[in-house]
């Protein structure tokens, strides 16, 4: 439970793990969509071998699946807001800003269901894997939205520059991918295509109104008895809690 003079004192070493695990995790899960997206076998050379870059792109999805894993508890241990073990499974059971957290939960239910299956790839059909695995591309939109949802810093400079970064990154990927073979497969590419665009356009619309506006600490779900440190407790960085 959070007491004044703890919100007083000022972001703690925990806020500071959580938001820079989230930042690397944010920063790994894209890498691998990215992979994943262009496909990775297209790309294999005689250089790059097939299973040296499938290799890569497995290694770092279980990486994000780690830095996730601190994010999470970090995020627990931190006592300024009121967040539990079961928030991170269970979705929008939290009290602490429950829409964005629980799309963080959703993003790491799917994640965990899609490491499970790639452990177990051996004992279940190719099929079977393939359709869970897709889940992946789902949960990175939904990832980045809980990032923007439940950022207390989210309007600092460099987390919002990785967080396009992040965004244009995937975007090239799916041009790439959509790109390569056109025009086969037409109405797969125009709905890939249609999504990354629906999705960029919703950011574009949504961000200066929502976690850019004004009283998003209030609008988002910040427990009342928070809200005066929420809009009061500043970083060295200039960012908000």
């Amino acid at each position: 439970m959070t007491t004044p003079s703890l919100a007083a004192a000022g972001p703690s070493i925990y806020w500071y793990l959580t938001r820079s695990t989230g930042a690397v995790a944010l920063l790994l899960l894209t890498f691998a969509i990215a992979l994943g997206v262009v496909d990775v076998r297209r790309w294999s050379t005689p250089r790059w071998p097939r299973f040296l870059v499938d290799s890569l792109h497995r290694n770092v999805s279980l990486l994000a699946m780690v830095f996730l894993m601190l994010h999470i508890l970090t995020s627990v241990l931190d006592s300024f807001a009121p967040i539990s073990p079961l928030d991170a499974l269970i979705p929008f059971a939290g009290s602490y800003r429950p829409f964005w957290l629980g799309l963080g939960a959703v993003s790491f239910d799917l994640l965990l269901a899609v490491t499970f299956t790639s452990l177990l790839r051996q004992r279940m059909g190719y099929a079977s894997w393939r359709a869970i695995h897709w889940l992946t591309y789902a949960s990175w939109p939904i990832a980045l939205l809980h990032g923007f949802g439940t950022g207390s810093d989210v309007k600092s400079t460099w987390l919002l520059a990785l967080s396009i970064a992040c965004l244009a990154v995937v975007l090239a990927a799916v041009l790439a991918r959509t790109l390569a073979g056109w025009p086969e497969n037409l109405s797969r590419r125009s709905a890939a295509l249609g999504g990354a665009g629906i999705f960029s356009l919703f950011l574009l619309v949504w961000l200066p109104s929502g976690p850019l506006g004004s009283e998003w600490a209030r609008r988002s779900g910040t427990p009342s008895s928070l809200l005066p440190h929420a809009h009061g407790t500043t970083t060295s960085s200039g960012s908000h809690r």
